[in-house]
């Protein structure tokens, strides 16, 4: 069985294309959360691995969520997902403590790489 990883986007249809690529590379997505407080939430009741956590989300962002997440697990494995042109977040996201970014739309093969070197 592949690593327990959480998906946290508010796009349904990038949750479902990273989904699509961890399923295919023997990942189990074992949660979705659509905004920063759910992905808080669903954090803490599934455990996973490791979390793929979308920086720019309704109620609560992704660098909110990644320092409540760190808070309650400092051990937690987040890599965050960015779009084109949000550097200054992303250096914010590394420096709160995730462990890489990924840049939108997602590349197969560097989510995977990104995750691998990630959890090792």
């Amino acid at each position: 069985m592949g690593k327990r990883i959480l998906i946290v986007d508010d796009a349904a249809f990038m949750r479902m294309m990273i989904k699509d690529i961890l399923t295919k590379n023997n990942f189990e997505v074992v949660g979705e959360a659509a905004d920063g407080s759910q992905a808080v939430e669903k954090y803490l009741e599934l455990k996973p691995d490791l979390v793929t956590m979308d920086i720019t989300m309704p109620e609560m962002d992704g660098i909110a969520a990644l320092k409540a997440i760190k808070e309650k697990d400092p051990s937690a494995t987040i890599i965050m997902c960015s779009a084109m042109g949000q550097q200054a977040m992303v250096i914010d996201a590394i420096q709160a403590g995730a462990k890489d970014f990924i840049v939108k739309p997602f590349q197969a093969d560097r989510v995977v790489e990104a995750i691998q070197k990630a959890i090792g």
